[in-house]
């Protein structure tokens, strides 16, 4: 159910960090053994399961799905493509000028100024790399936002970095100085919340789907899901791109060929 503006100011936006699913320019570590056709269409099949798992978790808490999407005038490139009810926000960094935010960081503070300037609560920036990740997450995360006080919310990726950030007020200095796509990512923002002083929550760790490596996990973890206390989410736009394309046999095939680290 869409809810009103006026409900905004108790609510939680849970924006997925996307660039339009146009081959050659998504999921490019994918490829090879991918074609970027594939890596297209599998970018396509995370959205709408990332975006059905927002809309699943806003049954019960007061969330709004976005796709804080680039570049400019991509927009009808994802319709219908999202769950329903899932709403766009421009983040192609444009509208940030802070000289100490460079490159991913400004795609993430533009998203969270932008929907803060709509009256939200607290936002939670979210990867578009993780197509199973537990609701119970999603769900925990706004409701640590909803108590009293000011705080940020880490979900760390196993890599490193993180899969979602949720944050109370646009915070430029927790985005400041961020060695972006790299095993530092995570480290270097709880130590920028820190400085402002505020206290982090951190959530489970899981991980990001954006190699050959963790993509032949996401296979064999669909039908085998990890033993580790949490459900993951069923993300069945995926499986279903998965099983059309034959993606786990040409994982399987380039691994045979020696790909590195595919196990």
């Amino acid at each position: 159910m869409t809810k009103s503006v006026a409900g905004r100011a108790g609510g939680c936006a849970i924006a997925v960090m996307a660039k339009a699913p146009v081959p050659g320019q998504v999921k490019t570590r994918l490829v090879p053994p991918l074609t970027p056709a594939m890596a297209s269409a599998l970018s396509a099949s995370f959205l709408r399961d990332i975006t059905e798992n927002i809309a699943r978790a806003a049954r019960d808490m007061p969330i709004e799905g976005y796709v804080a999407y680039a570049p400019a005038g991509s927009e009808t490139s994802f319709d219908g493509m999202l769950a329903s009810g899932t709403r766009l926000v421009l983040a192609d960094g444009t509208a940030v000028s802070a000289p100490n935010i460079v490159g991913f960081g400004r795609c993430l503070l533009h998203a969270a100024q932008s929907l803060f300037a709509q009256q939200y609560g607290a936002v939670c920036l979210l990867n578009s790399d993780s197509p199973n990740l537990p609701t119970a997450l999603l769900s925990r995360a706004v409701a640590t936002l909803a108590e009293d006080g000011d705080r940020v919310v880490v979900g760390p990726a196993e890599d490193g970095g993180y899969y979602v950030l949720g944050i109370k007020a646009p915070h430029c200095h927790l985005f400041e100085r961020v060695e972006w796509s790299t095993s530092a990512v995570a480290a270097q923002t709880r130590a920028r919340a820190r400085t402002l002083g505020l206290p982090v929550v951190e959530l489970d760790p899981w991980y990001d789907v954006d190699d050959a490596p963790a993509l032949y996990r996401l296979c064999r973890e669909l039908t085998s899901p990890p033993v580790n206390g949490l459900d993951p989410f069923s993300p069945a736009a995926t499986a279903d791109c998965i099983g059309r394309l034959d993606l786990e046999g040409l994982l399987a095939a380039a691994m045979g060929d020696g790909l590195g680290g595919v196990r």
